[in-house]
């Protein structure tokens, strides 16, 4: 069933957990910026799903968004807080998965936090504006693929492989419980 990975002469699958899998996931999700952020019971056309930037991702694991106060994804958060957050870092590496307690507030020191001015686009009243809501999703656990040395080096291992007709693929990939 897993016919590529059986012919890997180096090992490919390493599951992280507690603060390895919080570090990990705070640099992927860093890296990616922003997520398919996926909610259940959609009340839009989007069916749940929106592209959303993440705005930090604390120490804890813990990654932030604003929303508005009005709208679906807050709807949705209320009637069930669970979500599934999906990451793209680059176009062959850093992918992550991630299930998750989604908690809305409208806590005026984290909004003033997590501000930027770019976000006066959809905030037009800037950081003080009455429909900005702050989103904390605390991970339960996920799925992370990546690369283990850097692009360089499995790009390289890619092209090797195909010349000597051997897998050298150098992903990594696992189970995170934070």
């Amino acid at each position: 069933m897993d016919s590529i990975n059986q012919q890997q002469p180096e090992e490919n699958r390493r599951d992280l957990a507690g603060e390895e899998a919080r570090a990990r996931i705070k640099e992927m999700a860093e890296d990616a910026k922003t997520c398919f952020f996926t909610t259940h019971g959609s009340l839009g056309d989007s069916r749940g799903v929106r592209p959303m930037s993440v705005l930090q991702a604390d120490d804890n694991g813990t990654l932030w968004f604003l929303s508005a106060i009005d709208s679906h994804t807050n709807a949705e958060l209320k009637a069930d807080p669970n979500v599934k957050l999906y990451f793209q870092g680059s176009t062959r590496a850093g992918f992550l998965e991630l299930d998750g307690i989604a908690t809305v507030s409208q806590d005026k020191a984290k909004i003033k936090e997590l501000w930027d001015f770019t976000l006066k686009t959809w905030f037009t009243e800037g950081e003080d504006d009455p429909r900005i809501t702050v989103i904390g999703v605390a991970p339960r656990e996920g799925y992370y693929w990546d690369n283990k040395h850097g692009q360089a080096v499995a790009g390289a291992k890619i092209l090797i492989g195909a010349a000597i007709g051997k897998t050298l693929d150098d992903s990594i990939e696992g189970r995170l419980l934070p």
